[in-house]
């Protein structure tokens, strides 16, 4: 057995010998949640590791994302990193749901004390990455043109990281300040008494327009699908919470392993049919007063597979914006039309519907009015033109595979993985692609997803124990079996069926009209729940990864 084909620190004869030495085991991409905590772990096995990242500090989905209202909709405590008993116990989240500005503190506070940063090269936009079949190595390009290489290549892109903009003509043209949501200026932009057009109603657009609303000398809301949404009631955490919270995190993160979701809710065991319209409408009451994703993931069982039971919590939680929205003609239009409550994934809000009942905020829907083109000074709709100081894009992300197809990923014989992926994801439990040797993905199409530090943390585990495994057997090279993927593939699509969110058109189906080839449905995760996730992926490991090709 080698001495550890992982960890060799000899240039490979053939590889590139205009890249550092020594070579290293395994080069990271990106240092967000998963980033840093497989950092980590693979300092634990002892190995050589450099983490890239295209910004200039940690925190990725919480460094980028800056725009006004930016926060968890998960609760705080359970988002964030359960392996250390001292991080724990050390960090105070303030809210329940925290700000954005308080997470990226908290992974700065992370990284500090593990002193992760050493091991990180910022401002390094990955644009290609390699594999040379004869030296079972990946080598990776940078848009600087710095170049390196590893035995191992571990992607830690985020699911949303790559942002699009709309497809609208004249956008270049226009002279006012124009940001999209996830490039907010690190500065602030100050919006006070200004004019300002947003593009969007999705996520983030909710929590951006409610934050906005109350200092911008006018609002105009540019809408093309509604979204349901439902309240997040935010509160500060007590210090008698603080005691609570951290005497509790055992208990909070068994929870979570508990659910199908990772979140503390639990669906509730009862149908939505089975019950009285009077019982219904109580618990309904309930969800709707309680804090969190209670509504959407700890709803009656069948709210999510059965269209009647759908179209009564859609009934109920319509007739809620219509209680909150003065004028029924906005009220109508913010109402979905296309898809049931909880078959999109559900944003949460403070105050978002009762922004519309403010004089400074209008509402454009472009089904009746469409955007025309964006022009030196606004927006022109069929209708009319709008003057803006400021133009926002909230216009959201090409989802899960969109952040791969932005690089050149070139495996065997310059196999390339965006040809691939143009149609269904072809991946081993989400974590390895198909065709793609000692590349592995936490987060990639096919993984199980909900409260994602959960599943990152569940990910990257199974990740260093199978390099670990590597490293121990003398394994230079991974790979998946293509029966495998094919079985593997077979389960996702099963996943799916009979889930009503598997109609509709949003990027956790693949669907992104302002990317070209996006109008497809795919499937992009595995919705069979984070238990069964678990189980799969736990048997491979115990199982000695016999359904991987090693050497």
């Amino acid at each position: 057995m080698e001495t550890s084909a992982i960890t060799s620190g000899q240039a490979s004869p053939g590889g590139s010998a205009d890249l550092d030495v020594p070579k290293l085991d395994v080069i990271v991409i990106g240092a967000g949640v998963a980033g840093l905590y497989q950092l980590y772990r693979l300092r634990e096995l002892g190995l050589e590791v450099r983490v890239y990242e295209a910004g200039t500090d940690v925190g990725g989905t919480w460094y980028w994302n800056r725009y006004p209202g930016a926060r968890f909709d998960s609760e705080s405590w359970s988002y964030g990193y359960s392996f250390s008993p001292e991080v724990l116990q050390e960090w105070e989240w303030p809210e329940h749901f925290a700000a954005q500005p308080d997470t990226l503190r908290y992974l700065n506070f992370v990284a500090d004390k593990f002193d992760l940063r050493r091991d990180i090269r910022f401002r390094s936009r990955l644009v290609a990455a390699h594999f040379d079949d004869k030296t079972d190595r990946w080598t990776v390009t940078f848009e600087d043109g710095h170049k390196d290489s590893a035995r191992l290549l571990i992607t830690a892109l985020g699911p949303l990281s790559a942002y699009t903009l709309p497809n609208i003509p004249g956008r270049e043209t226009y002279r006012g300040q124009a940001f999209h949501t996830a490039r907010w200026p690190r500065e602030g932009v100050s919006l006070k008494g200004k004019r300002v057009g947003i593009i969007g109603t999705g996520a983030t657009a909710i929590q951006c327009i409610q934050t906005i609303a109350r200092e911008v000398g006018s609002l105009t809301v540019f809408q093309r699908t509604p979204n349901w949404a439902a309240p997040l009631h935010n509160r500060r955490i007590t210090p008698e919470e603080q005691q609570t919270i951290k005497a509790s995190y055992a208990e909070i993160f068994e929870r979570c392993r508990q659910t199908s979701t990772c979140f503390i809710h639990q669906t509730d065991p009862r149908n939505a049919l089975d019950v009285s319209p009077e019982e219904r409408e109580a618990f309904w009451e309930k969800l709707y007063s309680e804090p969190g994703f209670g509504i959407w993931v700890g709803n009656f069982a069948d709210v999510l597979t059965d269209k009647k039971a759908n179209e009564l919590a859609s009934a109920f939680m319509a007739k809620k914006i219509r209680e909150r929205v003065k004028d029924p003609k906005v009220a109508d239009k913010l109402i979905p039309k296309d898809h049931g409550f909880g078959t999109r994934r559900l944003p949460l809000e403070s105050g978002y519907f009762e922004v519309y009942n403010q004089p400074n905020v209008r509402l454009v829907d472009i089904n009746e009015t469409p955007i025309e083109r964006i022009t030196e000074g606004g927006i022109r709709t069929s209708a009319e033109d709008f003057a803006f100081d400021v133009l926002i894009y909230a216009t959201g992300f090409d989802g899960v595979t969109g952040p791969y197809d932005r690089i050149d990923i070139r495996g065997p014989g310059g196999r390339r993985l965006k040809d691939d992926w143009q149609g269904m994801p072809r991946t081993f439990l989400g974590m390895l692609a198909d065709g793609f040797p000692n590349m592995l993905m936490v987060l990639g199409p096919h993984t199980a997803r909900g409260n994602i530090p959960r599943n990152i943390e569940e990910i990257v585990d199974w990740l260093s124990g199978l390099v670990r495994f590597m490293k121990e057997h003398g394994h230079r090279r991974v790979e998946t079996r293509r029966a495998e993927v094919d079985r593997w593939v077979a389960e996702v699509e099963q996943a799916v069926e009979g889930l009503l969110f598997n109609e509709v058109n949003s990027w956790q189906t693949g669907v992104n009209r302002n990317v070209e080839g996006r109008q497809v449905r795919r499937i992009l995760g595995y919705y069979g729940g984070a238990l069964a996730y678990r189980r799969r992926i736990e048997a491979v490991a115990v199982g000695g990864y016999r359904e991987l090709r090693f050497d």
